[in-house]
């Protein structure tokens, strides 16, 4: 093909079609048609492509920027005709021996809907892209007129994803009066403002939200951003999740990113107000890491980055159990990575049930076998 044609092609792909049909193969060609559609990829767009053969189909995921190379690959050298199909129209492609295309489009009988039912290329988030924010304005997230800022975007992600566990667990939540939730180790609070925004302006809950850290200027900005958005029941206080004892009661616990130990204490302190709800995102598990020692396992300690993450993965688990014994029902679940950091589980614990102290014994002889310690597990048994 040359230079012209390719760019022809190029430019049909680009214009997001909803589905491709690939036919009419070269000689040779051990698959007889090929159809792509779009789909979201790790929240990000692309296409998947399903290739037939007489008796099977074989299904592939690929990003959008591949998926274009790929849709001009197969018409380069392996079919000679295509149906694309767009909202208000089809672009049949034919491609000749020589490598000439020509491209014929037809208006469509009935538009066809714009978004797919089962992959629908535009997330459906909670916060959408094009409608503006006040918060995320304020943070950066967007511009005046709404637009997500493309450095930003992954942060917006993040956002949009944190805000589906609350909605989540938005049904076990009281209505019939206000509810208070605390976040330990808020940080620069972008996840704290969206649950304001969330429960009280989206959904008209009465809410008190606390945030927790120890850094003096980020409770001094974040209190600041409250009182020019007008979050009256929105406040930043400076101090230790361990020290903190203001509450004897709270709905809500929100401990996101918080270091080691630090993530144990904010448990604890969940556990012993009765929090309806929790939700943690664990941080930096090196306790287990300097404690764990199993003679039956020492093949695979024996290497430190394998001990390292084995380490993390069984902080958390035993974390989950221990909420478990406590009543709690809980799920360890799939986040978005954090900035700078590769921890992208949260753990998702809602209250149900009386504490079991024959669970919480199974976690002390769990933890003998692997030799490891956990500062939840001393504090909430000593």
């Amino acid at each position: 093909m040359n230079k012209e044609d390719l760019k022809k092609l190029e430019d049909l792909f680009l214009e997001n079609p909803l589905e491709i049909t690939i036919s009419s193969p070269e000689k040779g060609e051990k698959y007889l048609r090929v159809k792509a559609r779009p789909v979201i990829i790790k929240d990000k767009p692309g296409y998947q492509f399903e290739e037939f053969t007489k008796t099977q189909a074989f299904h592939t995921n690929i990003p959008e920027e591949e998926s274009k190379k790929f849709f001009i690959s197969l018409l380069e050298s392996r079919f000679k005709q295509a149906l694309v199909k767009f909202a208000d129209h089809t672009s049949q492609i034919l491609v000749s021996k020589k490598g000439n295309v020509t491209i014929i489009n037809k208006k469509a009988a009935t538009e066809v809907p714009s978004m797919l039912a089962a992959h629908n290329r535009t997330k459906n988030y909670l916060l959408s892209d094009g409608t503006f924010v006040p918060f995320l304005g304020e943070l950066g997230v967007m511009t005046k007129d709404g637009r997500v800022k493309k450095e930003k975007y992954d942060k917006f992600r993040q956002i949009n994803r944190f805000l589906e566990f609350i909605s989540d667990i938005y049904p076990e939540l009281p209505k019939e009066r206000e509810i208070t939730i605390l976040d330990f180790g808020c940080g620069k609070s972008y996840l704290t403002f969206a649950i304001y925004h969330f429960l009280k302006i989206m959904k008209g809950m009465e809410v008190k939200i606390i945030g927790l850290d120890l850094k003096t200027e980020v409770i001094n900005n974040c209190n600041a951003l409250a009182k020019k958005l007008g979050y009256t029941d929105l406040t930043f206080l400076n101090g230790n999740i361990a020290e903190y004892n203001e509450l004897k009661k709270a709905d809500m616990v929100v401990t996101l990113h918080a270091c080691d130990t630090a993530t144990d204490y904010a448990l604890l302190k969940a556990i012993n107000l009765d929090a309806k709800v929790i939700l943690s995102v664990p941080c930096c598990q090196h306790e287990m890491n300097k404690t764990i020692k199993s003679s039956s396992l020492s093949p695979i300690f024996k290497y430190g980055l394998i001990k390292e993450r084995t380490a993390a993965l069984f902080t958390d688990a035993i974390r989950a159990n221990i909420l478990e014994a406590c009543g709690y029902k809980t799920q360890i679940l799939e986040f978005i990575d954090m900035e700078h950091t590769p921890k992208n589980i949260l753990i998702r614990a809602v209250k149900t049930g009386k504490r079991s102290e024959d669970a919480l014994v199974q976690v002390g002889d769990t933890l003998k076998v692997i030799g490891g310690t956990s500062t939840l597990y001393r504090e909430l048994t000593q």
